[in-house]
């Protein structure tokens, strides 16, 4: 699934996918037709642990959300390394569990840990060397050369366009295959990171964010190659649970709530049960 991704963030259309709450909206995001997706702290915190993205996961613990993710699909991962979980040792393992779990890409960031959302204030950031330092070691713990590294810095908030345009082409020079800059603040700034950065771009697209909204097309356009959406699954399953759970609790009936759920059969469908009834069957025909 790396050459996969590969192809895909080069390619010339923009690469758009969702971050999947978990295995099963992954699985839902695939057969949507999405090309891949993806698995973040934001979703994987609230889904594990129903607290917000302050770096409470383990790096084990993200590795294992990773490979259920991409047990779960048949198109590639790209995966949430966070600040590589300490410092360079740390990213080391970090790309090596995340290799094991079969991810097709992954990005390292430049926040101070433990970090933060990167729509929240308060963020601080590590000094560019470090940071550099960190995606050589990444690219060495790497055994796959086509496991791409996206460098993730969120200096805007903390030192403005100018500093985040700086480190981005540091952490290019230091090896990085990919650029996220987190949080631009207009089309502008959009602008600039695509005209300054000579390498495929990433955009994140949150309602309520810092950075304005744009259709695919409109970030494709302005030269991005990629875009995420990292709160679409987690905020949809929110406030849909309740509001069922709500009206539930209210009536004490599932009486007129059907149309807001899937249908047993309909789940089944969503999550195989025929086929793997088949499958039981194939093995063992002549059982009772």
């Amino acid at each position: 699934m790396t050459t996969r991704f590969k192809e895909l963030l080069y390619a010339e259309e923009i690469l758009a996918f969702p971050v999947s709450h978990d295995p099963l909206c992954a699985k839902i995001a695939e057969l949507s037709g999405f090309a891949a997706v993806s698995v973040g702290g934001y979703a994987s915190s609230a889904s594990m642990l129903a607290k917000p993205d302050i770096n409470l996961l383990t790096l084990t613990e993200m590795a294992d959300v990773v490979r259920r993710t991409v047990n779960a699909v048949n198109i590639p991962v790209f995966a949430d390394g966070d600040t590589g979980h300490g410092n360079v040792n740390n990213v080391k393992r970090t790309v090596e569990l995340f290799e094991q779990a079969g991810a097709a890409s992954l990005f390292i960031e430049d926040q101070v840990s433990p970090k933060r959302c990167g729509h929240m204030a308060g963020k601080e950031v590590i000094p560019p060397r470090e940071m550099e330092a960190k995606i050589e070691a990444a690219l060495d713990a790497r055994k796959d050369p086509d496991l791409l590294i996206m460098a993730r810095t969120d200096a805007i908030a903390v030192n403005g366009i100018d500093d985040a345009i700086a480190r981005a082409g540091s952490y290019l020079d230091a090896g990085a295959d990919f650029i996220f800059i987190e949080a631009p603040e207009n089309v502008p700034q959009m602008r600039r990171i695509t005209r300054e950065i000579d390498a495929p771009n990433l955009a994140n697209m949150l309602p309520g964010g810092k950075t304005p909204l744009l259709t695919a097309p409109e970030l494709q356009e302005i030269g991005f190659a990629a875009v995420a959406f990292p709160t679409v699954c987690t905020h949809t399953i929110a406030k849909s649970v309740m509001g069922v759970l709500r009206d539930l609790r209210a009536t004490g009936t599932l009486a007129g709530l059907e149309e807001r759920m899937l249908s047993f059969d309909e789940f089944g469908g969503l999550v195989g049960l025929d086929r793997i009834r088949s499958e039981e069957l194939a093995y063992c025909r002549d059982c009772r």
